[in-house]
């Protein structure tokens, strides 16, 4: 009579899976090629891993294939790659030479960011809020936060004498990093811009785009250093949006929200997904 039937899975449906485990693969290598002294391969690989963790969440999604398993999946490669990974690259690379306190911000920084995607996973289940709420991240999302915390790095790579100064500098850093990605801190997440362009800005904004790549790949480092330094310059600017969108809100006679199980406020900022966040 034969054994059970192993039923036929469509190749959609391995593609996201696939694209998730090479992303593993490639923050893991970003590891191996850092405590080998190859920094530079090193953070590129954890770059890659970064860039692959966050479209296999939007190829599932665009194949139709979401799965519970992709997900949980996703979930664990989150930590490798925007915490584990940075974290051990930048201590090989520069925290080290601040010894006991350079390996702490290391390690404070890959448990921020599982703090993070976890209090993300808990957000993500409760309902839906309107409004200014769903178009900001709680704290600076973790895709973000590892490409942030790496900005040692880029300067070193542009000539940075890696002192034993500026490794005391660049642990302070990596913790206020952390603190960003567990702050309560509303970042704008792009996710009220409509899907529709206007006719007249699309050749505009695919030049734009083509600029930026060309300048990532003909100048890396020093893009990524203004790229950095401009994403935590907006910040103060995404919170005094916040800020004003929620003075317009309440004087509009919005309801006050109710206490949640936390102790927080029901209507507090909705977590946008961090898939989404590249």
């Amino acid at each position: 009579m034969g054994g059970p039937r192993i039923r036929e899975i469509p190749l959609r449906m391995i593609v996201p899976n696939l694209i998730t485990v090479l992303a593993i693969c490639a923050g893991l290598s970003g590891i191996r090629l850092a405590f080998e002294g190859r920094f530079e391969t090193a953070v590129i690989m954890v770059l890659v891993a970064a860039f692959l963790d966050g479209i296999d969440g939007r190829t599932a999604r665009m194949l139709k294939t979401t799965t519970k398993f992709g997900a949980q999946m996703d979930s664990l490669a989150d930590i490798v790659n925007f915490g584990v990974a940075p974290a051990l690259v930048l201590y090989a690379y520069v925290l080290e030479e601040a010894r006991g306190l350079g390996w702490i911000a290391a390690l404070l920084f890959a448990i921020a960011c599982a703090l993070r995607l976890a209090r993300f996973n808990v957000m993500g289940e409760a309902p839906n809020v309107p409004g200014r709420h769903s178009d900001y991240f709680v704290g600076v999302p973790a895709p973000a936060g590892a490409v942030l915390v790496l900005l040692p790095a880029y300067l070193g790579f542009l000539g940075v004498d890696r002192t034993q100064i500026f490794a005391y500098a660049s642990t302070v850093y990596a913790f206020l990093v952390a603190l960003l990605l567990i702050s309560r801190l509303p970042v704008y997440s792009g996710k009220g811009i409509s899907t529709k362009i206007h006719r007249d800005i699309v050749l505009p904004l695919i030049l734009i785009v083509v600029l930026y790549v060309s300048l990532l790949a003909n100048y890396t480092w020093q893009t990524l250093v203004v790229s950095a330094l401009l994403y935590l310059g907006s910040l103060p600017f995404g919170f005094r949006a916040y800020s004003h969108r929620a003075e317009e809100e309440l004087g509009g006679l919005e309801p006050e929200p109710e206490e949640d199980q936390e102790g927080g406020k029901a209507g507090a900022v909705k977590v946008a997904d961090d898939r989404n966040a590249d």
